[in-house]
């Protein structure tokens, strides 16, 4: 008997140890718009350090498997601008800043990573390399730029495609050099399907640095490019740039938020100032979300109450 009673409890016990890993079997992911750490923000980074910045939403960013931020401006000591009406830029020191704040993820593909030239962009690398940051968005040819980087946890993967579809003011891409992801949008579109063709059970990703600005609706071509880009296999969308939060809706039952507005910035219009977290619950049949309201004060992200 005392056998037999051994066998039920450790059978008891391994369905519940079975149960426990059902439910651990996802992947959470946070994704934020854009996050500036200069200009107004300098003041504040000098002062208080980058950990201060994001001291209201640091304990969801820790709560998450990955999170990925739209990092608007490159990570250099070096100044160098290009010929540009906005120029940021970035002490190095903050690359270690976002990591301790729970920043996993560092996304490129925007049109100020180049704002201090190729130095700015080597810079940015080695800095975020340092620290322990991976990133995206950015690469030496078009195949590398193009390639999506993979985040896997618990037997699933998602791959994120993350790319720039604006024009950037007097910079001329070269196809040869380090560069960010500035494709064109049928070469995007390409490179997702024939990924999706090749890892049919992985999720995708895309990011996107689109749209104009301070509009409260995407323009009808990204609704297109949406739906192409769905068709070709992505999974969900995000986007980022009109530096106000947008409209999202659903293509084939799956999530398109075309702009999650701003982050950590100092724009002071009312709605310069509301942004959006997207909060992503992968699992291996499923994908769930919620968008978090942030509020931003003093240019610095805090959740709404």
């Amino acid at each position: 008997m005392k056998i037999i009673a051994d066998n039920k409890i450790l059978l008891v016990f391994s369905l519940i140890l079975t149960l426990f890993s059902a439910c651990d079997s996802q992947v959470e992911i946070i994704l934020t718009g854009d996050v500036l750490l200069d200009r107004g923000l300098r003041p504040t980074v000098e002062k208080f350090g980058t950990e201060y910045v994001f001291k209201d939403v640091s304990k969801v960013f820790k709560e998450a498997d990955f999170v990925l931020i739209n990092l608007e401006g490159p990570i250099t000591d070096t100044i160098s601008p290009v010929n540009k009406k906005y120029i940021f830029r970035f002490d190095s020191k903050t690359a270690e800043g976002l990591r301790k704040s729970g920043v996993t993820h560092c996304l490129l593909a925007n049109n100020h990573t180049v704002d201090q030239g190729y130095s700015g962009l080597r810079n940015t690398i080695k800095n975020l390399e340092k620290a322990g940051l991976k990133y995206s968005g950015i690469g030496r040819n078009k195949e590398e730029r193009l390639k999506p980087i993979i985040l896997e946890k618990n037997g699933i993967e998602i791959a994120v495609f993350n790319c720039c579809l604006l024009k950037i003011e007097n910079w001329i891409s070269n196809d040869n050099n380090l560069n960010i992801t500035a494709e064109d949008f049928t070469s995007l579109e390409a490179a997702v399907q024939n990924f999706k063709s090749k890892n049919p059970k992985t999720y995708i990703l895309c990011v996107l640095h689109w749209g104009y600005e301070f509009r409260d609706k995407p323009e009808f071509f990204q609704r297109i490019q949406a739906q192409r880009l769905i068709s070709a296999g992505a999974d969900i969308i995000i986007g980022h740039h009109p530096h106000v939060v947008q409209t999202m809706e659903l293509i084939n039952s799956k999530l398109v938020v075309y702009s999650l507005g701003n982050f950590v910035f100092d724009q002071k219009t009312p709605k310069g100032r509301k942004a959006q977290i997207a909060k992503l619950n992968f699992s291996k049949d499923s994908i769930k979300y919620e968008l978090i309201d942030i509020d931003i004060q003093k240019n610095c992200p805090k959740i709404k109450n």
